[in-house]
């Protein structure tokens, strides 16, 4: 059984016991959280698409790190002959979750 969740403006395929590192989400270490916005569910032959969600569906996941720091991304810029030159630098932050089960009403 396999879901399509979406938070933080991305979507995630996530079954039980993925771990999946998503946009920052209020939650303290070991604190089980819920996720509403599932957009898919499949059990084998069985495939629910939601209209945009799937009407009570969601996914339990339990927070593992509550606020990961990614890798730093570099944006530059140049105007050549200008003596034009910016850099700047940001680490974003994440939170790492285990999903525990995907419920259907």
């Amino acid at each position: 059984m396999y879901a399509v969740i979406q938070t933080g403006g991305k979507q995630y395929r996530v079954q039980p016991g993925d771990t999946v590192e998503v946009e920052l989400l209020d939650g303290e270490q070991d604190q089980e959280i819920t996720l509403p916005d599932v957009l898919l569910v499949a059990d084998g032959e069985n495939i629910q698409v939601g209209k945009p969600k799937v009407a009570g569906a969601k996914v339990t996941a339990q927070v593992v790190d509550p606020d990961r720091k990614a890798d730093k991304v570099i944006a530059f810029k140049f105007r050549r002959r200008k003596r034009y030159h910016r850099k700047r630098g940001i680490r974003a932050h994440h939170t790492v979750l285990k999903i525990k089960e995907i419920l259907l009403k």
